[in-house]
């Protein structure tokens, strides 16, 4: 495993990062938690040191479930990210309450790395009017916390004030070869790094959309390159290019995940990748804008809906029908999924989308959701839908299905 140093602490840090939003989960949505804890485990008997959760990951179960994983001195060998909701804090005191809570969730003294989770422009003017920095100030002074820091899903312009307003030790922010100049972008990172605070970095993947299955396209121009990588490599590799990138989250779910994640962390020098390799992803990064239809990230951020939709969900069909040549089985699955089959639930569909908004100010991409929920339902919902929801209930009523 590689390191890299914090700049203001000087703690050396996996520049893999495990990410606790993503875990393993079951048929009913809870965490695997057998699989899961092997994973992070097994991460940190590699060498990975620092494990990232936060108040609302896995419908809240997140945290408590890092707590029973980390036991058995592994808490010991990691320093722990958490963050506070703070679209839930109304005032001063409920600062104190969250991380309160979060430490006993955690099982935990102290959170090595607290960050305010999520900020945009708006919600840092509210978080700061009601006293944040005085907070922060008092809860290290304490030793409830010992770095703090926010993540950020704002507009390009809006990030360099918040990082101007306090003495931050870092911040976390989405980076990858797609997202250059979305949220902080590059401009983000080197400024950041410019005031001496380390660089969390999330979604270095997009959420999966840069990982298997790869569009043909794509893959063609992976192909050519004279190093053969695997997507997830180059991706990552990518990322760990920029020195200024201190640790890189991946939200593993899987086994293989950890394998593959921990193998190419190994390699992640800076300035390693080659004036050509940079020039073949960034032909990667164009081919991909051109066929990508919504900039999703499927954090679920947008979830609960109100009414039902499953909103990654009918945006990860609506993309990789763009993206890929396999209408019908989309088609398909579109109708078997969303429809409530797979699941032995309600309907899920595009179509349930009333327009009430709450997606919108939840989504830190800053979609317009109800517009393009209703793109998905024209393509998906039309004519035919009434047969392939039968087709695929007599498909996957099977029981060896």
């Amino acid at each position: 495993m590689l390191y890299r140093k914090m700049p203001k602490n000087g703690d050396e840090l996996s520049v893999l990062g495990f990410g606790a939003m993503r875990l393993p989960t079951k048929e009913d949505g809870s965490i695997d938690e057998k699989i899961a804890t092997d994973m992070v485990r097994y991460s940190i008997d590699n060498g990975v040191n620092y494990v990232d959760t936060a108040w609302p990951y896995h419908m809240g179960e997140s945290e408590p479930f890092l707590a029973r994983a980390l036991a058995d001195g592994y808490r010991e060998k990691v320093k722990l990210a958490t963050k506070q909701p703070q679209w839930m804090v109304k005032n001063y005191e409920d600062m104190d309450r969250f991380l309160n809570a979060q430490l006993e969730k955690l099982n935990t003294d102290q959170i090595d790395y607290y960050l305010i989770h999520s900020l945009v422009k708006s919600s840092w003017e509210n978080i700061r009017d009601l006293g944040v920095m005085e907070f922060l100030d008092k809860a290290k002074a304490d030793g409830r916390i010992v770095n703090a820091g926010f993540s950020y899903h704002g507009a390009p312009e809006d990030f360099e004030p918040i990082i101007d307003a306090y003495d931050w030790d870092f911040c976390q922010i989405q980076y990858n070869f797609l997202d250059e100049d979305v949220q902080a972008g590059t401009k983000g990172l080197e400024y950041a790094a410019s005031k001496g605070l380390g660089v969390v970095i999330m979604e270095p993947l997009r959420g999966g959309n840069l990982a298997d299955p790869v569009p043909d396209e794509v893959m063609d121009i992976w192909n050519e390159a004279d190093a053969r990588r695997s997507p997830v490599e180059w991706a990552l590799r990518w990322v760990w290019n920029r020195p200024e990138v201190t640790v890189v989250l991946s939200g593993m779910s899987e086994p293989a995940h950890v394998e593959e994640n921990l193998r190419i962390a190994n390699e992640a020098l800076p300035d390693s990748l080659t004036e050509k390799e940079l020039r073949l992803v960034e032909r990667v990064a164009n081919k991909y804008q051109d066929l990508m239809e919504v900039g999703c990230t499927g954090c679920r951020y947008c979830m609960p809906c109100p009414e039902g939709v499953d909103i990654p969900a009918c945006f990860e069909m609506y993309n990789n029908l763009h993206m890929f040549d396999d209408e019908d089985r989309l088609m398909m699955m579109y109708a078997a999924k969303l429809g409530g089959i797979l699941r032995g639930s309600e309907t899920n569909f595009a179509s349930q989308c009333t327009e009430c908004g709450q997606c919108v100010d939840a989504c830190p991409q800053n979609l317009p959701v109800p517009e393009l929920l209703e793109k998905v339902s024209e393509t998906f919902e039309g004519p035919g839908l009434g047969e392939r929801m039968e087709f695929a209930k007599q498909l996957f009523s099977d029981d060896s299905c």
